[in-house]
């Protein structure tokens, strides 16, 4: 889910899965409704002239990727590989099995290429990956930071969805582009029947000591109960807990949260046991748990519980 508002948004190709090739190629990616028989819908919802849908094919992700490129290595401190410097896209091998949600300017037209079709700019965009495709393919992104098979065994009536990669371009981080973006996820869960969605988060910054205040707020009042925790992996582990609970100014760490964490808070997500240090991003990334049945009532009717609020 990641921040940020990096719904997760997440640190770089953690190769513990069989996939291949490590980097996006153009000719092979189809979105996953393509590969399971299924249309994709036109649209999961539209406000102005603002719209929310699936990436339709190779050239629409490959936008998204230099997008999150964009926020990711230039505007904010993540430090690029030789392989992502020559490309100028964010890209990893789980792009290829990903559902990839835009949102889209159609009053803001782009040509990628000086002769091409202009067409709507991709103005945000956040990766979703399903369970069953995750196990087809070597797992979850997030297990390369948390040991979330403990979670997945205690809930196997359930179905679970990975959230990551989000990002928004800066003028279009506002209360508008938020809500559409989690009408579309709100969409997408009742698409695929997801009773529970995880994902990391990331709080900028790599000094713990310096974010206390952030992680001690989330360990004294969001963490997961015992049926919902996970735990970062053992060495990557950063204890959470670094301020007694009495001592916490909990205005001041909350505004000092990032858009994406504090929303998942209001949406009734929990937080895990202990942070993860991603020195490549530059980032504290911190565990989203969030159940469909957890969530905010105030949610669920105003987005609609067929999701019905900005459908086009």
């Amino acid at each position: 889910m990641t921040a940020s508002g990096r719904l997760s948004p997440m640190s770089i190709v953690k190769m513990f899965s069989p996939l291949k090739p490590p980097y996006f190629e153009p000719s092979r990616w189809v979105p996953a409704p393509i590969r399971d028989r299924f249309s994709p819908p036109p649209s999961l919802g539209k406000k102005g002239p603002l719209e929310v849908r699936l990436a339709q094919n190779a050239k629409e992700l490959k936008e998204a990727q230099r997008l999150r490129y964009h926020i990711f290595y230039e505007e904010m401190s993540a430090i690029a590989d030789s392989q992502t410097q020559m490309t100028r896209l964010d890209a990893d091998q789980y792009d290829e099995i990903c559902d990839h949600m835009l949102v889209v300017d159609h009053n803001s037209q782009v040509k990628p290429q000086p002769f091409a079709k202009a067409r709507p700019e991709i103005v945000g965009t956040y990766r979703l990956l399903t369970q069953n495709t995750a196990e087809m393919h070597g797992g979850f992104y997030t297990a390369g930071e948390y040991d979330i098979q403990p979670l997945l065994d205690r809930h196997s009536d359930k179905t679970f969805m990975e959230l990551g990669r989000s990002c928004v371009m800066k003028p279009y981080r506002t209360k508008k582009t938020v809500e559409l973006l989690w009408h579309g996820i709100w969409s997408y869960v009742l698409m695929n029947n997801v009773d529970v969605m995880i994902g990391c988060a990331s709080i900028e910054g790599t000094d713990p000591d310096l974010l206390a205040d952030q992680l001690s707020f989330l360990h004294h009042f969001a963490s997961a109960p015992p049926e919902w925790d996970v735990k970062a992996l053992p060495d990557q582990y950063v204890e959470m807990n670094r301020i007694e609970k009495d001592r916490v100014d909990q205005k001041a760490a909350l505004r000092a949260l990032p858009p994406l964490v504090k929303g998942y808070l209001r949406l009734g997500a929990y937080i895990g046991s202990g942070a993860v240090i991603d020195n490549q991003f530059g980032t504290t990334d911190v565990l989203i748990i969030l159940p469909v049945s957890a969530l905010s009532d105030r949610y669920v009717n105003y987005y609609g519980a067929d999701a019905s609020r900005y459908a086009s």
